[in-house]
């Protein structure tokens, strides 16, 4: 298990807590991107959001996972903020019990139905409102890490690195302070295959099981009642196909066997030529 510095003496010198802040979903983006904040020796805030979304089952499974990581002597906070009394009503797939979630590719037109507006640009007010507060109480600098990236762009605009430009400036212009609070998107360039292979690294350098971590993890726009995910949603398959990449089965449950969810994500692969 890595060792994670606080304030101490180390060889005479004085060493601060390096803290983040990030949007914890439970799902496979995120949960890699707190190992990767653990692994550069963060102690994270991790804010979890109900938000009226129908896979409502990813905050248990990101509280299951924090507890598993606190277990492992790692220093990280939990914060669930329930905002379904608005968002719940906004008009979305992922949200409107009478809206389908469409099934598919990513690049399919039907995607962007799973676009809940403004949601990303909410979350992260909330994310910056917690920073500043972490910056003046602690008297410390604060970094924001989200896991966008660029499997996310084409559906998704508050997932583009524009967007993320844009609302920093508003934030600093609007705040005092801000020079202590900075986004930071390690992901934003790359996608979920390459996210995988980070959280590989990171569970190797803290001594934690990969596939532990990830089975706890869910991706699925549209799992059962169970909470098994169903392997057809946009975001399903994409997940499925990372796995396929670097050589490992999906330790989460599906629906199907993970032969079927595999064959069926490598014909919508195929079909769209990647």
């Amino acid at each position: 298990m890595a060792i994670i510095v606080t304030d101490a003496q180390m060889d005479g010198c004085f060493v601060m807590t390096r803290r983040a802040v990030m949007a914890l979903s439970g799902g496979m983006d995120s949960t890699s991107l707190l190992l990767r904040l653990l692994r550069e020796g963060y102690e994270v805030t991790c804010i979890s959001y109900r938000y009226g979304q129908k896979h409502s089952i990813e905050i248990k499974k990101a509280t299951e996972n924090i507890k598993r990581l606190e277990s492992n002597g790692l220093k990280l906070h939990q914060k669930i903020i329930d905002l379904s009394s608005a968002m719940g009503s906004f008009h979305s797939a992922l949200t409107d019990d009478d809206f389908a979630v469409p099934e598919g590719h990513y690049e399919e037109e039907q995607m962007k139905q799973t676009v809940v507006p403004n949601r990303n640009a909410i979350f992260s007010s909330i994310l910056y409102g917690m920073a500043l507060s972490i910056s003046s109480t602690e008297d410390t600098d604060v970094v924001i890490a989200l896991g966008v990236h660029s499997g996310d762009h084409a559906i998704y605009p508050d997932c583009r690195p524009e967007f993320y430009n844009a609302l920093s400036t508003a934030f600093e212009i609007g705040n005092w302070d801000s020079q202590r609070v900075k986004f930071e998107l390690p992901y934003i360039d790359g996608n979920k295959t390459t996210i995988l292979i980070d959280a590989l690294q990171s569970c190797e350098f803290l001594g934690l099981d990969f596939d532990e971590i990830l089975g706890s993890t869910i991706t699925s726009y549209n799992p059962d009642v169970l909470g098994r995910s169903s392997g057809r949603s946009g975001s399903d398959v994409e997940r499925i196909l990372a796995f396929y990449d670097i050589g490992r089965k999906d330790p989460i449950e599906y629906v199907e066997s993970w032969e079927s969810v595999l064959e069926n994500a490598l014909r919508l692969k195929n079909e769209f030529g990647e």
